[in-house]
């Protein structure tokens, strides 16, 4: 931790060099960029493990940078931390949507940027590894090797998609996730899906649970998490 390479997308001079100055401090391998272009060029061709990107650029804007990103089969993997500033919460929830991981809001510390950048990574390093690790929590208990579900004694069974979603939300207890972050997480990003397809799964998956289907809570205007 700490030696990963960092793209930071910032039109302002003075933010760029403050952000960049504190990541180098942490030792991270920091590539500086001030517009979106410029950005999107340098990901694709010096692919970085994460990509801090301020939402309000000239030209082509953060979101339009986000987009393209996630589209991209050689940089989609890549997680985003947006910069924003305040009074911006439409375009965070639309960041969000598009995939990106978390974001700050102007001005910030370059501590809680950094703080946030470090949660991030970690992250990322914990679910590559806990994928195909067994869950038991609040009476259910989810068994990937075996393809298993259990709520209190009961066996329950669910299509694959639907074990995919519950077995996500149970290995992130209280994060709350978008729907775009689900359909990413259980089918990869080429997987064509409406929002309404992650609801109907959701019902279905509360609805087998029974009485443990609440474990699974709706955040308006926002997604899913499972209760912590």
């Amino acid at each position: 931790m700490g030696s990963e390479r960092v793209l930071v997308i910032e039109d302002e001079e003075d933010i760029l060099e403050l952000v960049s100055y504190n990541l180098g401090k942490e030792g991270y391998q920091v590539t500086g960029v001030l517009s979106g272009e410029e950005g999107l060029s340098k990901a694709l061709s010096d692919i970085p493990e994460l990509v801090v990107l301020d939402l309000m650029l000239p030209g082509m804007d953060g979101l339009e940078v986000c987009r393209r990103l996630k589209q991209d089969t050689k940089t989609r993997g890549i997680p985003v931390v947006m910069i924003s500033a305040k009074g911006e919460e439409a375009d965070i929830v639309s960041g969000l949507e598009l995939g990106a991981d978390d974001y700050v809001t102007k001005p910030f510390s370059p501590r809680i940027l950094v703080a946030r950048i470090k949660a991030v990574l970690r992250r990322q390093s914990e679910e590559k590894s806990d994928e195909l690790s067994s869950i038991s929590t609040k009476g259910i208990a989810i068994d990937p090797g075996r393809f298993e579900v259990r709520a209190g004694d009961t066996s329950v069974t669910l299509t694959v998609t639907e074990f995919r979603i519950l077995h996500f939300l149970a290995r992130h207890p209280g994060w709350v996730f978008t729907r775009y972050q689900i359909v990413d997480a259980v089918k990869g990003q080429d997987y064509a899906v409406t929002d309404r397809a992650v609801d109907v799964q959701i019902v279905g998956i509360r609805k087998k649970l029974g009485e443990y289907g609440s474990l699974i809570e709706t955040v308006r205007g926002v997604g899913y998490r499972f209760k912590d």
